[in-house]
């Protein structure tokens, strides 16, 4: 199989970029994005390791998780997790990240790309709680670009069509595939149990 490894090599495959594709590229906050981000309950950020392997995270709560500070800068609350702490870990030796805002039900993404710091400020993590417990962390991300992303990948896939979706049973459960991952000694629906015990007490 054949690679290709030049920028001019891959842009022989394509077709330019419209005009439309390039100029819809923006510096900074509008209120149409805005307007997104206030809705928007779902984000996918990316950041890259020191070894220079990507690593992608999901970030999700209610709908305007991530908060406007101004035009040029956005807040993400870090809540608890598994404490591998991948994506923070990346951000301090390298702040380049990059954000995909999603809606549901809604095919189009807003897309951020900028730097990113970590603040444990008090009031700043306080501004950012929920359910009366602050943030653990907050990520501070500072705009180079953004812009809106068009339809076709969610059409292609019909993501948010329930008659697409497979049977949950169709997969096992995560207790499951833990137990064959990682070869834990306990059963699969105790690690199941402990899971969504983690779930209610633990979100925030």
């Amino acid at each position: 199989m054949d690679y290709i490894e030049s920028i001019e090599d891959l842009r022989k495959v394509y077709r330019p970029a419209s005009e439309g594709a390039l100029r819809k590229q923006l510096t900074a906050l509008e209120p149409h994005s805005k307007r997104f981000m206030a809705l928007s309950p779902f984000a996918l950020i990316g950041t890259q390791g020191p070894d220079g392997l990507g690593d992608v995270t999901p970030r999700g709560d209610g709908p305007g998780f991530a908060q406007v500070l101004d035009d040029r800068t956005i807040a993400l609350p870090d809540r608890p997790g598994n404490n591998r702490l991948d994506t923070l870990e990346n951000i301090v030796q390298n702040p380049a990240v990059g954000l995909i805002f999603m809606i549901p039900g809604m095919n189009e993404t807003l897309r951020i790309n900028g730097t990113a710091r970590i603040t444990a400020d008090p009031d700043m993590c306080e501004r950012l709680g929920m359910n009366g417990r602050p943030a653990l962390s907050v990520l501070i991300v500072r705009i180079e670009e953004l812009y809106m992303h068009c339809s076709k990948a969610f059409i292609r896939s019909g993501l948010w069509k329930p008659e697409t979706w497979p049977e949950r049973s169709e997969m096992p459960t995560l207790g499951q595939i833990l137990r064959d991952q990682t070869a834990i000694a306990d059963a699969a629906e105790q690690i199941d149990e402990r899971l969504e015990d983690n779930y209610r007490k633990d979100l925030w």
